[in-house]
């Protein structure tokens, strides 16, 4: 098998595509925040990220879902800054420190350079794209350099959700794997601790329009993921997470047989240690309502982190490699 960006680049599809959405960087309107800067220029919006990627970190991540980091590890192109400002983000080195991550800018060229490293080298089983909601243009010319270089993995596009469709809708046939995330169930939430007014709306279409491309996970004859969607629940504490509702939601409106991954390694991160609602751990009877909530709506496939997952996953972007471990089993 090989993934189906490789026949959009014999037609010239995916060439296309790069141009397409490049274009559009002239008047930005890549993710749902269509802050309308000429990142062509280095005009700055939102995501403080001009025109070329600027790429935190590469590695071969083993923290990831068992199909998705197997015993070869992701792949993982760490892309900096965000679209979300979220107060609890456990990436927030990388994710809202714009002054010190403009010095890792590269030129798609180079990324496509440590795209082949992770698959020649590293052996990893894909290529998976961290927030890339404001990189869409840049990581498909980078695939469209990758390609000719020998590229081959699947793609993984890891991301808040918070995306927009006319973006997703150009990355048909070029991402094999969209690993979701499924944040709140209402906007007044995403409002206060993400800044964002619209997440549920936004995430939930852009979710819907993932599905539509790559459908349940499909996995090789090795137990890898090959293709599919996943989705994942990070419980927050005092339900602000609205997990009865979001996966409810996945449950009517995605598939009945939708993957997702329940994650319970929230601890308070970054700016929470002033906000009630968000200074402590969840409580094992929050954890356990979820559970309780995938045997009530017939959740059978996915992978469901343990009560203490918080303890092993402390990442530190300012050491060497990244100590990123989560303890999951299968929910069935």
């Amino acid at each position: 098998m090989e993934p189906e960006y490789i026949a959009l680049y014999r037609s010239g599809e995916l060439e296309r595509r790069a141009e397409t959405l490049e274009a559009r960087l002239r008047s930005c309107d890549i993710c749902p925040r269509e802050c309308g800067v000429n990142r062509l220029e280095n005009e700055l919006g939102f995501c403080h990220s001009a025109h070329l990627p600027i790429v935190a970190a590469v590695c071969a991540h083993h923290g990831e879902e068992p199909v998705i980091s197997g015993s070869k590890g992701s792949g993982t192109v760490f892309f900096a800054n965000c679209n979300l400002r979220c107060v609890y983000c456990q990436n927030h080195q990388i994710s809202q420190n714009f002054e010190a991550q403009q010095f890792n800018e590269i030129d798609p060229h180079t990324l496509a350079e440590r795209m082949l490293y992770l698959q020649d080298e590293l052996r990893c089983h894909n290529i998976n794209f961290v927030s890339p909601s404001h990189f869409v243009p840049q990581l498909v010319r980078a695939v469209l350099e990758a390609v000719p270089m020998g590229l081959r993995l699947p793609l993984v596009y890891n991301t808040s959700s918070y995306d927009s469709i006319k973006s997703l809708r150009e990355l048909d046939g070029i991402i094999s794997i969209y690993l979701a995330d499924l944040r709140y169930a209402d906007n007044r939430w995403g409002r206060e601790f993400s800044r964002v007014s619209d997440y549920v709306e936004r995430a939930r279409g852009a979710i819907k329009e993932m599905y539509r491309q790559v459908g349940d996970l499909v996995m090789d004859g090795k137990g890898i993921a090959w293709k599919g969607l996943v989705v994942r629940h990070l419980i927050l504490p005092n339900r602000l997470a609205g997990s009865r509702e979001s996966l409810a939601w996945l449950v009517s409106e995605v598939s009945p047989t939708v993957t997702v991954s329940i994650m319970s390694q929230y601890f308070p991160a970054h700016q929470t240690w002033w906000i009630p609602l968000l200074n402590k751990k969840i409580t094992s009877a929050e954890y356990s309502e979820v559970i309780g909530l995938l045997e009530e709506l017939g959740i059978e496939n996915g992978w469901l982190q343990e009560m203490d997952a918080s303890e092993n996953y402390l990442p530190d972007f300012t050491r060497d490699g990244h100590p990123f471990d989560s303890t999951v089993s299968n929910l069935r």
